[in-house]
């Protein structure tokens, strides 16, 4: 999820853990409580300072190492730990369980979007992504933020919260079953389709939708029940060709393959200049594919720059490769 859902969550947590009585009756443990389920809400995502570096390291390590197992038992740890020098008076284990009851809903309902997480690291590095809600989805945002307006205005927080967990559960439910329709959908208008990506959106009914058949890539988006098809590519395997081999060793393009499921590719040349680029086709937006990694190699297949990220236009991606092709 987006920043600002963590937040909420991490405050209706703290809200929620007046329901002990430990909590609930000891000011101090209820502030420090408080304080842990914020940090805790927001600390598996530490990882986005990778951005400082670039989009490859980035790209590559965001929601891995940080949503492990091993994180979800060291961050509540590492918490407790600087909040018990702050509140020494506070009941450090209580704090300790809800604070790690906050790391673990993160890395939980990280799971849920099209991105993903590494949460079953070391048993498994493979990224666990359910794909029915989005990374900022207005609902459950919303949900939070009546249910804290209802608690600054004096409502209990423990039924409050309560029914507003309840209320989300059902919501998760309901987006479960409308993937599936969706698939079904799916299904009935690319009858021998071999894989099929289904990505929320903000929007209620509307998905994006990628898949695969033994020929073809086909990109659209769902209204409901309603599957319209934007873009058909043909699908053609990489070529054995010595500047692929070349571009493959680069970092930009290695991050890139190491995250995307399905992409097309393209190889071009200008001027002495051989690009390859890589599009990530889950993502169509306004007729254009975003997500792309892009390398550029000169005749002695050195290569000369690269990138990878989200771009949306072809102007953009020049300033950032800074390299004229014109």
């Amino acid at each position: 999820m987006d920043t600002g859902t963590h937040i909420v969550m991490g405050i209706a947590l703290g809200g929620l853990a007046t329901i002990d009585p430990v909590v609930a009756n000891h000011s101090i443990t209820f502030t420090a409580v408080l304080a842990g389920t914020i940090i805790g809400s927001q600390a598996p995502d530490i990882d986005t300072v990778l951005k400082l570096r670039n989009n490859a390291v980035y790209i590559r390590h965001h929601r891995g190492a940080t949503h492990s197992i091993p994180a979800v038992v060291t961050w509540p740890l590492l918490i407790t730990l600087g909040l018990s020098f702050i509140f020494p008076s506070a009941d450090i284990l209580h704090v300790w369980l809800w604070t790690f009851l906050a790391v673990f809903l993160h890395v939980f309902v990280d799971i849920f979007n099209s991105y993903g997480t590494q949460a079953l690291r070391p048993i498994s590095n493979q990224w666990v992504a359910l794909g029915v809600i989005n990374t900022f989805d207005p609902i459950i945002f919303g949900i939070h933020v009546i249910g804290l307006l209802l608690w600054a205005l004096g409502t209990d927080p423990v039924p409050t919260f309560l029914i507003m967990y309840g209320i989300i559960v059902v919501y998760y439910i309901v987006r479960f079953q409308v993937q599936h329709a969706v698939r079904h959908a799916v299904k009935l208008k690319i009858p021998k389709a071999e894989r099929i990506i289904i990505a929320p959106t903000m929007r209620f009914y509307q998905w994006r939708i990628a898949a695969i058949d033994g020929n073809h890539y086909y990109v659209g988006r769902a209204y409901g029940r309603n599957i319209t098809i934007y873009d058909k590519f043909e699908r053609q395997p990489l070529p054995e060709d010595p500047v692929v081999r070349a571009a493959l060793k680069d970092k930009n393009i290695d991050a890139f393959l190491s995250f995307s499921p399905l992409y097309r590719w393209e190889i071009t040349r200008h001027d002495g200049i051989h690009e390859v680029r890589f599009i990530d086709l889950r993502y169509r937006s306004n007729d254009y594919y975003p997500f792309v990694a892009v390398a550029h190699l000169d005749d002695d297949l050195e290569i000369v720059n690269s990138y990878t990220g989200w771009i949306f236009s072809e102007d953009k991606l020049h300033k950032k490769l800074d390299f004229n092709l014109d």
